[in-house]
């Protein structure tokens, strides 16, 4: 059975993306089936998977506004993700789906004719709670929120989550909060271990038990355009993304 999960938080710079490659890598390693869905104008986790921006013929600007079929857009990455690619087409997309009917569900509608075909569907939202995002929310299963490691970690989680709330109640009874990931881990500071404490106490129930670490590796992947698993699996970004895959799947 398909399970669609939204990788979200409206703030900026915590690792949704690099959640959204490593995860979907390493459900592929897992031998699942996985579509790897990039909602974010900036084209992250397109270019992260190794595809050109700049060849990309269609894109989900095309499906959200043109109606274009999945199938005909999704492109094949070297590690075994199929994706659906962004590029700066899709700011527009906010704009013009305003007046659009049904604008919440155009994902949803067009997933709901192709997702069987998938063990899993991990949808990379932009750090805003847009069209884009509501799109994500009520086409999702479940979200995965990533926390960073930092002062302000917390700040700005009340609004997700009453986002998350709305969605439910109006759009997606369904959705639930499939757990929070705490990123960019960093074990030389006390600050990270304050972190981790308050998330923890917030919420015990949701919060796993992998922790992603600052590892200058998980950086530098993007750049060659492909996952940690591939650039280097032996480093602890590599095996904390495998860990956290188990626990997500387990969780199923």
């Amino acid at each position: 059975m398909t399970k669609i999960i939204a990788i979200a938080n409206q703030k900026g710079g915590v690792g949704k993306t690099t959640t959204a490659i490593n995860l979907s890598a390493a459900f592929v390693k897992a031998d699942k089936k996985v579509m790897l869905i990039d909602a974010d104008p900036q084209g992250n986790a397109t270019s992260g998977c190794g595809i050109e921006k700049g060849q990309i013929e269609k894109s989900l600007y095309d499906l959200l506004l043109r109606e274009e079929k999945i199938k005909e857009i999704l492109r094949k990455t070297k590690s075994g993700i199929d994706i659906l690619p962004a590029t700066i087409d899709l700011a527009g997309a906010e704009v013009e789906l305003v007046a659009m009917f049904s604008r919440e569900t155009k994902l949803k509608k067009a997933l709901d004719k192709v997702k069987a075909e998938y063990d899993y569907v991990v949808i990379d939202c932009p750090p805003s709670l847009g069209l884009l995002t509501i799109n994500a929310l009520t086409a999702a299963d479940s979200v995965i929120l990533p926390l960073q490691c930092e002062y302000y970690a917390l700040e700005g989680m009340t609004q997700i989550l009453n986002t998350i709330n709305l969605v439910k109640e109006n759009l997606n009874e369904k959705l639930f909060l499939e757990g929070v990931v705490l990123t960019m881990y960093d074990s030389r500071t006390k600050l990270s271990a304050q972190v981790a404490e308050e998330v923890n106490r917030h919420f015990p129930e949701k919060l796993y038990k992998t922790i992603i670490p600052r590892n200058v590796r998980l950086s530098e992947a993007p750049s060659y355009g492909c996952p940690i698993n591939e650039y280097d699996p032996s480093s602890r970004g590599a095996a904390a993304y495998a860990a956290l895959a188990d626990e997500v799947m387990s969780h199923a």
